[in-house]
């Protein structure tokens, strides 16, 4: 069956970094264009960033814009997600799914930043 598990989450202070992975199993993860998610409390669920099956095309919301970096390694079925300079309004659940949201959510990992 689909899974996908996040991990990586924690909390930081303002202007730290995290590494959120996302491994996906069940289906053929390198025919999949990706997406980072995150849910803050209160609000919907919203796009973080995007990446392409070959990881050639990337796209970021323009909160998280020259902060976060998409990447993929379709040889470990791995989506990352790598965080800089964080700041309390990216404290939000992460999670990842297809580009169109194919799959059931996973539980997602906890970010909090917060001095």
């Amino acid at each position: 069956q689909v899974q996908l598990v996040e991990s990586g989450g924690g909390s930081v202070q303002p202007g730290g970094s995290l590494r959120l992975s996302c491994v996906a199993s069940g289906f053929l993860f390198s025919t999949y264009s990706m997406s980072w998610y995150r849910q803050a409390p209160g609000k919907e669920r919203e796009l973080v960033a995007y990446i392409n099956t070959v990881g050639s095309i990337y796209n970021y919301a323009d909160s998280v814009k020259g902060r976060v970096t998409i990447s993929r390694d379709n040889a470990k079925n791995t989506m990352y997600l790598q965080m800089n300079n964080l700041k309390p309004e990216d404290t939000a659940v992460y999670y990842c799914n297809t580009a169109r949201r194919a799959f059931s959510w996973g539980q997602g990992t906890q970010v909090t930043v917060s001095s």
